[in-house]
């Protein structure tokens, strides 16, 4: 099987993932196809930390900016249409670099099987009367690993895990496994971003949710006209603002739950890259010229494919 090569750039969020897949696809010759799953909404662009024409330096950018917000776009669907962009790019002679940090999308694109088992319609219906905390918890008791890495408010995610185990008496996590062995379509190189002193990615992550409300971010959701219970209306930024815009908590409140929110889901993605035995990790804070190092990581790598 001949393999597309494919760079993928990953980690936590505010890591800098934007700025050096761009560096790599301007010395590579290289098109950028984002791997976020909050990107691909339409006008969510400062809660999202969206790359601006001016930080995409006149690389392509694809998987970006084209779904609704009302729309709960799945994890099947984001592979599908990415699988089509890279086939796309690879013909063209260009090499395509992946950048985000929703690992769920990546794994399931590398991975090469995104069919979900078939279950019974009826288990759906019965467990969507059921509220969220009540469904979180049921999912903690039978899949522990699915409940890690699924925030509590994400309905439509708990529902599905717990509509596997219940159609199929087995787990989402197992289901997941079962994928993780399918042939890969894809040569893939990762680079992980990371700091040594954590307190430094922190502190990133505070000053750009700083930057996000200083920018228009409470304009920004208010035009939006989200739905509370969307995916896109549970995104980091765009809840807690819709909480102060209906008068459950005040600014700096929002301000304040934003900036924890983000660190703990910063911590939730290194605890699901950490798991890749592959990724080869990268620490803007101690290596230096992270760029060069990148280059050469993947140009080593590659070599194994010849």
């Amino acid at each position: 099987m001949n393999k597309i090569p494919i760079i993928a750039v990953c980690g936590p969020t505010a890591s800098g993932k934007t700025s050096l897949s761009v560096e790599l696809a301007k010395k590579l010759g290289a098109e950028i196809v984002s791997c976020d799953s909050m990107q691909i909404y339409l006008n969510m662009n400062i809660g999202t930390a969206k790359p601006t024409q001016e930080e995409m330096q006149g690389i392509p950018h694809y998987m970006i900016d084209f779904c609704r917000p009302e729309v709960n776009f799945s994890v099947n669907e984001y592979v599908e249409t990415a699988e089509k962009v890279i086939e796309d790019i690879h013909k063209r002679g260009k090499r395509v670099i992946l950048c985000g940090g929703t690992g769920l999308y990546l794994d399931t694109l590398l991975r090469g099987n995104t069919k979900s088992p078939n279950v019974p319609g009826n288990i759906r219906a019965e467990l969507e009367g059921l509220g969220n905390e009540e469904l979180w918890e049921l999912l903690c008791k039978v899949d522990a690993e699915s409940a890690c890495n699924t925030h509590i408010n994400n309905r439509k995610r708990v529902i599905r895990a717990l509509e596997i185990y219940r159609g199929t008496g087995k787990t989402k996590s197992y289901w997941d496994s079962i994928s993780r062995e399918a042939e890969s379509k894809y040569f893939c190189t990762m680079l992980g971003l990371d700091y040594k002193d954590r307190e430094i990615l922190y502190r990133r992550i505070n000053s750009r949710c700083d930057i996000m409300f200083e920018t228009g971010l409470v304009d920004e959701v208010k035009s939006l006209n989200l739905n509370p219970d969307s995916t896109a209306g549970q995104a980091i930024g765009y809840k807690e603002v819709l909480d102060f815009i209906n008068g459950k908590i005040d600014l700096e409140g929002a301000k304040e739950i934003v900036k924890k929110a983000t660190r703990r889901y910063a911590k939730r993605q290194l605890t699901w890259f950490r798991k890749e035995k592959d990724i080869h990790w990268l620490y803007p804070d101690a290596d230096g010229d992270i760029l060069n190092s990148a280059l050469k990581i993947i140009k080593d790598n590659e070599k194994r494919m010849q």
